[in-house]
């Protein structure tokens, strides 16, 4: 989850805040605090009572914890989730290092060994040097013609490397019971094509940056300076014309907009001048069938540079996907240029993490499933798994009245929502079915190929799903992973183990501070059903309207409101919040938190709760959920996560959807100018 910091200002006692409103002093900051909770998900000694939880929330929540937890020097952010990911990552280090150490290892538990062993081994590492990556800079050295040029290309999208532009099999967007073969727009280095179009300062001395860091790193695969310096420009230049026919990060939610179904003949007659057939064939995908041409300006202007840009430029590209795909794992010196300009120039992270940490998010990446089988053995049990499923049901039933309560919506159209609801599948802490990588072969002593043949097997795993039925079992996070998503074509919601941890989650934590916190991110992912992409996808999974004209105007326009509200958030420099870019997000956030607050009050009905750390249940609520939302950020990547990410920073998640909800200001008595809610007329409610 996405992080914001920097407001750390002391705010005036609230006592003497009520005073000069003139509010009851019985408050929450001066209630005395008599009774405790166990601190297992709401921390009471990370907030500020100093502050005023009605003029600056977040700081009354969390202000002692972002005074003492500064980023670390190894990292661009840290937050609640970072917290958990940070013993995640310790406990998957001793699972990894004895998995090294057990001589019988077999199995899962051999490979993580195998392949945690390889990462740590530095001097096989330093000795291979640049080595590993020889094959495939061989190959684009001695392309002769663009027939040649695709057929690598295709070899590389088989290998791992994303050459060109983005090639998956995956679920149809408009007929999501079978897969096909859907290739997107790419062939980009920076985050985001505005990277290489804006003209701001930032945007200027961030390319200058980056042209110097791909001369460097060519030097270091062997080039001359003069002749790094010279690539550099030109791969620039190659790159910059490939993001001009790109769509950028607003358009590209639209999911219609990335969907034009055709074939391989249908292709070959949009981009004449592009080998498609060496392309597909050596993809491994010889007779694609239907074919998804995701975004077909792209590829138009994709033909056009094929015939018009000179094949050296091209090979000089080729050359540098090689290079930096394959410096995370190469020697130090490739290692070091790569941080300095991904991590310390572009997210402003002061120092390289430790190799151990690095090497286990590489293997989480490659083979997650791997280390989630031995994590979910010692760190979830099955009353975690179902204190979770009933706060699911829960919560849904909540949904269910609250699509019923709409007044702005039609019975023909709730109907259909109701539907959708109901078929929504929860997946709780790990797969059913775990991948078989028994044919997935890691060396003890070759680190970048132990990750480039994982790629490798993914990919061919991918590509086997071509007509065959799809698999509902399938997790698109491993088990390990501090996260939750919805996926619009499955119709699920998925909460993996990793997030299912205090202070996010505990099965023996208070009621309400468990709802306001992993309770509102069940929320969150249930309301993505019907934000403003989701609610475009039927109960099926397929991107197909269920909507009346009128409701789906009504929508329109609240959605519509709510990116208003976002935009007036001006974070850092005079960058504000994009609110098309973060409109599902922002959505999804408002929702989650009504929907958890009403399942809470259900629960309340039949188990009423006392105050505990001064705060009544309600007040609890939004606590725990603002502390989940606790977060300090470096500048650099502030300004990337603006310009790049569909969250909004982790304050205005907070504080803009309370800005919205009567409850909030009910429960910590906020009147008058102290009130954060917006006029009746500005408020937004969709969900």
């Amino acid at each position: 989850m996405k992080i914001q910091s920097h407001f750390l200002k002391k705010l005036k006692p609230c006592l003497m805040a009520l005073a000069i409103a003139g509010v009851s002093a019985s408050a929450v900051a001066v209630t005395p605090v008599t009774t405790t909770s166990n601190a297992l998900v709401l921390q009471a000694d990370t907030m500020n009572r100093n502050a005023d939880a009605c003029t600056d929330f977040y700081e009354f929540a969390n202000g002692v914890w972002l005074k003492n937890n500064p980023v670390p020097a190894d990292r661009s952010r840290y937050s609640a989730y970072e917290e958990v990911n940070e013993r995640n990552l310790n406990i998957l280090r001793t699972l990894a290092e004895a998995a090294v150490n057990k001589a019988d290892a077999k199995g899962s538990e051999k490979l993580v060994g195998d392949f945690f062993a390889s990462g740590m081994d530095e001097a096989r590492i330093e000795q291979l040097g640049a080595q590993p990556m020889q094959p495939a800079l061989q190959k684009v050295a001695a392309i002769k013609d663009r027939t040649q040029l695709m057929q690598v290309i295709g070899e590389f999208h088989r290998d791992g490397i994303g050459s060109g532009f983005g090639f998956v099999v995956d679920q149809d967007t408009k007929n999501a019971s079978r897969y096909i073969a859907q290739i997107s727009q790419g062939g980009l280095s920076l985050p985001d094509r505005d990277y290489y179009l804006k003209q701001d300062k930032e945007s200027k001395d961030i390319r200058a940056a980056y042209l110097k860091h791909v001369a460097r790193m060519l030097v270091l695969a062997g080039d001359s300076e003069a002749a790094a310096v010279d690539a550099a420009k030109r791969i620039l230049a190659l790159e910059t014309r490939l993001a001009q026919v790109s769509m950028d990060k607003v358009a590209l939610r639209d999911p219609e907009a990335s969907y034009h179904l055709s074939d391989l003949a249908g292709l070959k007659k949009m981009t004449p001048r592009t080998a498609w057939d060496a392309f597909f064939t050596a993809a491994g995908v010889k007779e694609p069938g239907p074919l998804n041409i995701a975004h077909p300006k792209f590829f138009k202007g994709l033909d056009q540079l094929m015939q018009s840009v000179p094949l050296s430029d091209w090979q000089l590209l080729l050359r540098w996907d090689v290079v930096s795909s394959y410096a995370p794992y190469l020697s130090k010196a490739f290692v070091d240029e790569n941080f300095a300009f991904n991590g310390q120039k572009l997210a402003g992270t002061k120092e390289l993490s430790p190799r151990w940490k690095r090497v286990l998010e590489v293997l989480d990446h490659s083979a997650g499933e791997t280390l989630g089988q031995l994590y979910v053995a010692q760190q979830f049990g099955p009353e975690a798994k179902a204190g979770v499923l009933d706060m699911v049901n829960n919560i849904k039933e909540a949904m269910r009245e609250n699509i019923a309560s709409l007044s702005w919506m039609s019975d023909v159209t709730k109907q259909q929502a109701y539907k959708k609801l109901d078929s929504i599948m929860v997946k709780i802490g790990y797969p059913d079915v775990w991948r078989d990588y028994s044919g997935l072969q890691i060396s003890r002593d070759d680190y970048a190929g132990n990750v480039k043949r994982a790629s490798a097997f993914e990919y061919q795993r991918m590509i086997k799903r071509l007509g065959k039925p799809i698999d509902r079992t399938e997790w698109g996070m491993t088990p390990q992973t501090v996260n939750a998503y919805y996926n619009p074509s499955m119709n699920e919601i998925v909460f993996p183990a990793g997030i299912l941890q205090a202070p996010l989650y505990h099965v023996q934590g208070d009621l309400a501070a468990n709802y306001g916190n992993t309770g509102a991110t069940i929320g969150h992912e249930l309301t993505h059903a019907f934000d403003d992409e989701g609610r475009q996808f039927d109960a099926e999974g397929n991107l197909k309207s269920w909507w009346t004209k009128s409701d789906e105007k009504e929508f329109v326009r609240r959605a519509k409101a709510i990116e208003v509200q976002f935009g007036e958030y001006n974070p850092i420099d005079k960058l504000h919040i994009n609110g098309k870019l973060t409109a599902g997000e922002n959505i999804a956030d408002l929702g989650g938190m009504k929907i958890a607050l009403a399942a809470l009050r259900k629960a309340l009905a039949k188990n009423p709760q006392p105050e505990l750390d001064g705060l009544t249940a309600e007040q609890r609520f939004f606590v725990a959920n603002a502390q989940s939302f606790r977060s300090n950020i470096r500048d650099e990547m502030l300004r990337m996560t603006l310009a790049t990410d569909p969250h909004s920073p982790d304050k205005y998640r907070v504080l803009a959807p309370l800005a919205n909800m009567t409850e909030f200001s009910a429960a910590f008595r906020c009147e008058g100018k102290r009130s954060p809610l917006r006029t009746e007329a500005k408020r937004v409610n969709i969900w």
